[in-house]
């Protein structure tokens, strides 16, 4: 069907999206077909501009006529097949335009095929040790009992109530959102599984997604066991391209039943779908922090609706927002309040951080840690030691002048990474040798301040010269397999202590582990964020279900040089709900989430100045077209938490949107950043972010 040799009649008229990044091009374009049998979703090699360059386009919607302005009709080359979306794409897309701010395009680009076909036959995981990278699906396969079929254990009560009330819903093919607030190693992953078979009874496939980080041969294991590999798809980043593109062709031919994958695998191309379930749904990663900037609880729950399939939240500590909308009757809240085979929670106890040092203790370590990490070394039990920030120590420096290291295009502070004996920006990745000459004053008096997990690594080497002791975190895992073959090491018994960031926070299941150390429970609790309290609390909840996971009830010790704060006291007691009573108490008063949506719009430009003043007409235009009346749910402008970056500075302003608002304040900021690229286009970036997890 190529244009240039056209000699039938047009069938009938189509909009096409066109795969261009242009703001000039965020709008449908029209076309004339000339083969039957199209359809919403199908991707379409077109003609486009002036040279008539074959791009790649979806069907947006046939059309009987086309409008009557269109001079020169141009026609649709050739189907791509390999590339089509299901149509259910399309709506979405449309939907994350409106709600995220950004291009059609970018929205579509989600569900598009990732990089090209593959080429070659990818190799079997199976037989490969615990220490090699599986190329197949990015995992580790453990050993060879991992293939062995599981038989599904007997529900418990908890679990029995909770099915009773998800699988009709299931099976009557009805849209519906289920919140299953689940203490740690309650069982929902059984709840999850059992969701999964009545969803494929009904001949409907289903998607799996875990964080990121815990996507590990752990998770996909057992899906093995319960389904078959063949059945499997699994998309996450740690997939190499060709690998990547062969999971999402073989979901979309309906090869497989069952996708799991961290937060892209929401956009699976399944033509249909029967239930979608998000684990640890409180995570951060579930919300995209680049173009679009989208929240995968929102997409999940929209392709939920077009689908009429069912979402399941899951989490020991759900986010604050969804927890509010159990409460409201948006979802339904499914409780499983004790843990599995009703085992005990851990011992949890605070260290008062201050007496440790009034008694004279300067080391990281608190006198009680030290001596619960003796016991349990001695008693053959592991130990897990959890800090939130990698690297040797915080930053640099000079105890003379008071100068501190500070990266050239960000202008923030470098971490010390002792081991590369580098500083570097954890933004950018810029890099500089450390010297000890401070390069202000050329005293010789430059040094490392705070503690990172390096230094919480050498501190434990030197106080347990015997025990066999690994890190996990961002700085030893960028090689291939190394995420797993530690985590594998460590479920064999081979690490007694395992050092690590949020990476060891959730999703782990180790028997053995007798106690959990929480180096500094400060670090997030003094973020300049509103969602501060909520991510200590969820972090020190989450890393002390690692303990007591066996027959040992286990221990947890949180070091703080704030024990009285609620956040922490609330984690102590395992008490979630007094928790979001003290803390929705004040976000309510300030006009925060959940009683408000959060807007954040941030200006990038080469010039200080310009972004300023750039920041400043945005919120001059705002409050004109949306009313002065809104100066009061308007912050800034000021300079963001990461005043530059790449060698442009960044100016933010944030607004509270409550419900009421939503509809003026979209419109309104759909006009600006309009208005603002048509205008300043090659001078500035302006991007709006819709409930940022970071203000930085």
């Amino acid at each position: 069907m190529g244009s240039k040799y056209y000699r039938g009649e047009i069938l009938y008229y189509v909009n096409v999206i066109v795969d261009h990044s242009s703001n000039a091009t965020d709008r449908v374009f029209t076309y004339g077909a000339t083969e039957a049998g199209l359809k919403p979703g199908d991707a379409v090699a077109i003609p486009f501009a002036r040279n008539r360059r074959l791009l790649t386009g979806y069907i947006h919607s046939l059309i009987p006529e086309p409008p009557a302005h269109i001079k020169g009709l141009r026609l649709v080359d050739s189907l791509k097949p390999e590339e089509s979306l299901p149509e259910v794409a399309i709506d979405v897309a449309e939907w994350m335009q409106e709600r995220y701010f950004c291009r059609l395009i970018d929205a579509l680009r989600c569900f598009a095929a990732p990089g090209k076909a593959a080429a070659k036959s990818i190799k079997q995981t199976s037989g490969m040790s615990g220490d090699e990278a599986a190329e197949g699906d990015g995992v580790i396969v453990a050993d060879t009992e991992a293939w062995l079929p599981e038989t599904p254990p007997i529900p418990t009560r908890e679990q029995a109530r909770a099915l009773s009330r998800i699988l009709p819903v299931i099976e009557k093919r009805q849209a519906g959102t289920f919140l299953i607030h689940g203490v740690t190693n309650s069982g929902k992953t059984e709840i999850y599984l059992r969701a999964i078979e009545a969803s494929l009874r009904t001949g409907r496939p289903a998607i799996m997604l875990v964080p990121e980080i815990v996507l590990t041969g752990q998770t996909i294991e057992r899906f093995y066991r319960r389904f078959g590999r063949e059945k499997i798809a699994v998309l996450h980043s740690r997939l190499a391209a060709g690998e990547r593109r062969r999971q999402w062709e073989r979901i979309r031919r309906g090869e497989v039943a069952i996708a799991i994958g961290a937060r892209s695998a929401v956009f699976a191309p399944f033509s249909e779908l029967g239930v979608l379930i998000i684990d640890e749904e409180h995570e951060s990663s579930y919300k995209s922090d680049m173009t679009p900037k989208y929240d995968t609880i929102e997409v999940g729950i929209e392709l939920g609706r077009r689908h009429a399939a069912t979402v399941l939240l899951g989490s020991a500590t759900p986010s604050l927002t969804s927890y509010h909308k159990s409460l409201n009757g948006e979802f339904e809240r499914l409780e499983l309040a004790e843990r599995y085979d009703r085992r005990p929670f851990p011992h949890m106890q605070a260290v008062d951080m201050r007496e440790e040092l009034q008694a004279g203790n300067r080391s990281i370590f608190s006198r009680i840690l030290y001596e619960s990490m003796q016991n349990c070394l001695a008693e053959r039990q592991q130990i897990m030691l959890f800090l939130n920030r990698r690297g040797y120590s915080s930053f640099l420096s000079c105890r003379s002048c008071g100068f501190v290291v500070k990266c050239t295009e960000c202008g923030i502070a470098m971490t010390y990474h002792k081991s590369t004996g580098e500083a570097v920006c954890h933004y950018c990745g810029r890099k500089q040798v450390w010297q000890q000459i401070c390069p202000a004053c050329q005293s010789p008096y430059l040094k490392h301040f705070g503690v990172g997990t390096e230094k919480v690594e050498e501190t434990a080497r030197s106080a347990f010269p015997e025990a066999a002791i690994e890190r996990l975190d961002l700085d030893t895992t960028r090689r291939k397999g190394s995420f797993d073959a530690i985590l594998n090491r460590f479920r064999r018994g081979k690490t007694q202590i395992l050092i690590g960031t949020q990476m060891i926070a959730k999703g782990l299941d180790f028997t053995n582990v007798g106690l959990v150390g929480v180096i500094s429970a400060d670090i997030t609790l003094n973020l300049p964020d509103y969602r501060a309290a909520e991510r200590s609390f969820q972090l020190i909840t989450q890393v002390a279900g690692r303990a007591g996971r066996g027959s040992q009830a286990g221990e947890v010790i949180v070091q703080t040089y704030e024990p009285d704060h609620y956040a922490v006291q609330t984690a102590l007691a395992h008490d979630y709900r007094s928790f979001y009573q003290i803390e929705t108490a004040v976000r309510q008063v300030l006009d925060y989430p959940p009683f408000s949506d959060m807007i954040r719009l941030v200006l990038t430009a080469a010039d200080e100045a310009d972004a300023r003043t750039g920041m400043e007409k945005i919120r001059e235009l705002f409050l004109r077209r949306a009313g002065r009346e809104h100066a009061a749910y308007v912050l800034g402008p000021q300079p963001a938490m990461l005043p530059r970056m790449n060698q442009k500075y960044q100016y933010q302003l944030q607004i509270k949107c409550l419900p009421q608002h939503w509809q003026v304040y979209q419109k309104v900021l759909r006009g600006i950043k309009y208005k603002t690229l048509k205008e300043r286009e090659h001078d500035w970036q302006l991007s709006i972010d819709l409930n940022p997890f970071s203000l930085n």
